[in-house]
């Protein structure tokens, strides 16, 4: 294979990937796949991507767009074709069928409904498979998705607003400000390319936030929200507790709690869901992520206090942190920090 060849092929996976990246934060629990078919004359001749969970898969609507100039040539895709039916049918037949002669896929589809099945159908059908082509960043961008598959949990990112002698807010507990405008921001933007957000009830006790994504220039989606709340101690008017759009907000307190507390905070459209207790009396994550992941959240933002950050590094529970630094001290040893209780 010659030089040109090859990077011919780096630069069409590139842009099938780039694709991929315009359904962030909307196909969940699928992946994020972007599709592209060059045709026998080495030009590109469909592009497609998975808008939202539900619609259309990027193979069909890149084969579509190609029509007959796809008969010989190659498709271009992030992601192994699908080879089960869900709320569309399978990817992997209608690539046979539309005379396709190679797929190059840049990773195999860890979901065990697919798993390969995808790629023996293609061989099955004649089409030449090749896999590997930029790999590393194909599971970059769906690693919320593949943690969520090989883990059972979902892909957890911490993110903190700190000084720079590493504090959230003042001793008093005052924290708003501590970043500017552009990294609220951009938090929103990032809010709304993730599945859930979480915090402890300090938080809500302290700021009151609506837990909500409000990104530049379009209305964002309903988030599930989660409150982890040992003892039940979240206010009933909290901003954070009403639906969001029927999106009920998750309480997340110890079992054997006040459940007196719990119809209250049910009145207000919360739902409670009791767990065990982990490491120091507090909620046990594992279970509380399996049940996340069970309901379909791939990504988890965490944008809790120092405790909350604390459990899920000691439990092992934190994939990324995101830190955004401000240029000042705060300087007063009483004032919380980024990550508290040891780790």
């Amino acid at each position: 294979m010659n030089a040109e060849y090859e990077e011919a092929g780096r630069r069409w996976m590139a842009e099938a990937i780039s694709l991929a990246r315009r359904g962030a934060g909307r196909t969940s629990p699928n992946p994020l796949v972007g599709a592209l078919v060059v045709g026998p004359d080495g030009k590109a001749a469909g592009r497609g991507w998975h808008e939202r969970a539900g619609s259309s898969h990027a193979e069909v609507i890149a084969l579509k767009e190609a029509g007959g100039l796809a008969r010989g040539g190659t498709l271009y895709i992030n992601l192994e074709p699908c080879a089960h039916r869900g709320k569309t049918p399978p990817c992997a037949p209608a690539v046979v069928e539309a005379g396709i002669a190679r797929v190059v896929a840049a990773l195999e589809d860890p979901d065990p409904r697919v798993a390969g099945k995808g790629f023996r159908i293609l061989e099955g059908g004649g089409v030449a498979v090749e896999t590997g082509l930029l790999a590393r960043e194909a599971a970059r961008l769906n690693e919320a998705f593949i943690t969520s598959i090989e883990k059972g949990r979902p892909f957890v990112t911490l993110k903190m607003a700190m000084s720079l002698d590493g504090r959230i807010a003042a001793a008093s507990g005052e924290s708003r400000w501590i970043t500017g405008e552009p990294a609220r921001a951009w938090a929103h933007n990032f809010r709304d390319r993730v599945d859930a957000i979480l915090v402890g009830v300090e938080t809500l006790l302290k700021d009151d936030p609506l837990l909500t994504a409000r990104p530049e220039g379009k209305a964002g989606k309903p988030l599930i929200r989660v409150v982890l709340d040992s003892r039940l101690r979240a206010p009933k008017e909290a901003r954070a507790l009403p639906p969001d759009r029927g999106v009920a907000t998750i309480v997340v307190a110890l079992a054997g709690g006040d459940s007196s507390r719990a119809v209250e905070l049910e009145k207000v459209g919360a739902e409670i869901v009791f767990t065990e207790a982990g490491p120091g009396g507090r909620v046990a994550l594992v279970p509380l992520l399996e049940t996340l992941g069970d309901r379909g959240v791939r990504h988890l933002l965490v944008e809790g206090g120092g405790q909350v950050h604390g459990s899920f590094l000691r439990q092992g529970m934190a994939d990324r942190v995101m830190a955004f630094i401000a240029p000042m001290i705060i300087g007063d040893d009483l004032a919380p920090g980024a990550v508290s209780g040891g780790l």
